[in-house]
C-alpha cells in the first residue's frame, strides 16, 4: 500500500513492508583497506561509472559567485530565474534560500555546512539543484546553537571543515531533530576540546598550547569555529594521515566510493557514480571521517574485509519512502535491519542514474544510530 503527497512540486511517495525494496548501486567490491590509527577505510570499486562531470559543488559554486545561499528573510517573494537576494529583514532557524545562476545543476550533499548568516547550517538532505534556478527553499539544521545574530548577509563553506561528522550528519539526514543536531554537535565539541587537551606531550609549550585550544573549543557554539581551532585542526590531520595518498590509493584503483569504519565497526558509506565525483568530495569526507575518529575512543579493534563487503552489498530494506521533483531528481530512504540507505538519482535528460549513496549502521531503535556504535 502506499500514498502519494504532493507538496511544493515535490511527489512523495511512501511505500511499507516492502521487501528489498530500493535495490541501487550495482556490483560494488570492497578491497583491503587503508588504515591509520582508529579509523579504516575500505575502497568501494565496480558498478556502472557514469559521466556526471557536469554537475557543480557546492563548494565551486560558491567560489565562483554563481551560488548564493542566504536567510529566507533576504528574498522578497520566490520568483525562478535570475532573482538576487533583497533585505527583509528576517530568518528562520531550519529554512535557507539558495539561487543556482550557474549554467550547470547543482549537487547538494546532506552534511554539507555552511557558514555565516544569522548561524551555521548543514544541510539535511542530498538534493540537485537545476542551473539557473532558485530561489529555493532549502531544508538545513542549524549546528551554531545560540547565535542570532547576522556575522554576514550570506554564507560560505567552513574554511575547515565543509563536511559534518557522521555522528551529526546522521541527526540531520535520519532523525530530522534540531534538538539531536544540537545535542551531537554539544557532544562532539565536548569530546574536541577533552581530546584536544589529553594529548597534549610533556613540554610546556604543548601543554600551554593544548589549554588554550581546548578552551577555544569551549568558548564557542560553533561546531564550524571548533572544528577551525589550531590544535583540532593538527589532531584531525593525524588521525586522517595523508589524506592525498590515501586519494592517490583511491585512484589507482578507480575507487567510486569508501565503506568507513572506526575502532573496528562498521559505521558508513559514501558511494559515487564515478571517481571523479570522490575525489571532488575527498578531502571534506575524510576530514568528516577523520573528526569521527577524533571524538571517539581510539581502541585497537580491526575493521573486517568481509563485513565491509557485506555493508555495501545490503542496500535494500523493508521499508522505503521516495521524494522526488519530476525531472530533476529522485531521492529514496531505505530502512533495513541495523541500516539505512540514503540514495539521490538524476531524473535529468540522459542523465538517470544514482549519483550519490551514503548509508549508515546502527543499533537498536532506529533513532540509535551512529553515536551509540563508536562510544
Amino acid at each position: 500500500m502506499f500514498r502519494r503527497i504532493l507538496y511544493t512540486g515535490l511527489i512523495l511517495t511512501f511505500l511499507t513492508a516492502v521487501t528489498h525494496a530500493g535495490t541501487v548501486g550495482g556490483e560494488l567490491k570492497v578491497l583491503p583497506p587503508i588504515s591509520h590509527g582508529n579509523l579504516t577505510i575500505f575502497p568501494v570499486v565496480g558498478g556502472g561509472s557514469n559521466d556526471y562531470a557536469h554537475l557543480l559543488t557546492l563548494d565551486e559554486g560558491l567560489r565562483l559567485g554563481t551560488v548564493t545561499v542566504t536567510e529566507t528573510g533576504n528574498v522578497r517573494g520566490l520568483v525562478r530565474g535570475g532573482a538576487h537576494p533583497q533585505p527583509s529583514g528576517s530568518g528562520e532557524v531550519n529554512r535557507l534560500v539558495l539561487i543556482n545562476d550557474s549554467d550547470r545543476p547543482l549537487l547538494l550533499l546532506a552534511g554539507e555546512i555552511v557558514t555565516g548568516g544569522k548561524q551555521d547550517r548543514v544541510i539535511g538532505a542530498d538534493r540537485i539543484i537545476p542551473a539557473h534556478s532558485g530561489p529555493i527553499d532549502l531544508s538545513v539544521f542549524c549546528v551554531e546553537p545560540g547565535r542570532w545574530v547576522a556575522s554576514s548577509d550570506h554564507f560560505d563553506t567552513a574554511k575547515s571543515v565543509t563536511m559534518a561528522q557522521p555522528s551529526v550528519r546522521n541527526s540531520a539526514m535520519n532523525d530530522r531533530n534540531q534538538q539531536k543536531v544540537w545535542d551531537n554537535v554539544n557532544e562532539a565539541r565536548t569530546k574536541m576540546a577533552e581530546s584536544v587537551e589529553v594529548n597534549a606531550s610533556t613540554s610546556a609549550v604543548e601543554v600551554t598550547g593544548s589549554a588554550n585550544a581546548g578552551r577555544a573549543v569551549r568558548d564557542t557554539t560553533s561546531y564550524a569555529k571548533a572544528m577551525a581551532v589550531p590544535g583540532v585542526q593538527e589532531e584531525i590531520k593525524r588521525y586522517a594521515g595523508d589524506y592525498d595518498a590515501a586519494l592517490h590509493e583511491l585512484k589507482k584503483v578507480n575507487a567510486r566510493g569508501v565503506v568507513v569504519a572506526i575502532n573496528g565497526r562498521i559505521l558508513w558509506a559514501d558511494v559515487f557514480a564515478n571517481a571523479d565525483l570522490l575525489d571532488k568530495y575527498w578531502q571534506k569526507l575524510v576530514r568528516s571521517y577523520a573528526a569521527e575518529a577524533y571524538t571517539a575512543h581510539a581502541k585497537s579493534s580491526l575493521a573486517d574485509l568481509a563485513a565491509a563487503q557485506h555493508f555495501i552489498d545490503q542496500l535494500s530494506g523493508n521499508h522505503e519512502v521516495v521524494e522526488t521533483e519530476p525531472g530533476v531528481y529522485r531521492r529514496s530512504e531505505i530502512t533495513g535491519s541495523g541500516f539505512k540507505v540514503f540514495t539521490i538519482t538524476s531524473l535529468m535528460p540522459k542523465s538517470e542514474e544514482t549519483v550519490h549513496i551514503a548509508k549508515m549502521a546502527y543499533t537498536g531503535t532506529p533513532s540509535a544510530m551512529v553515536g551509540q556504535m563508536i562510544r
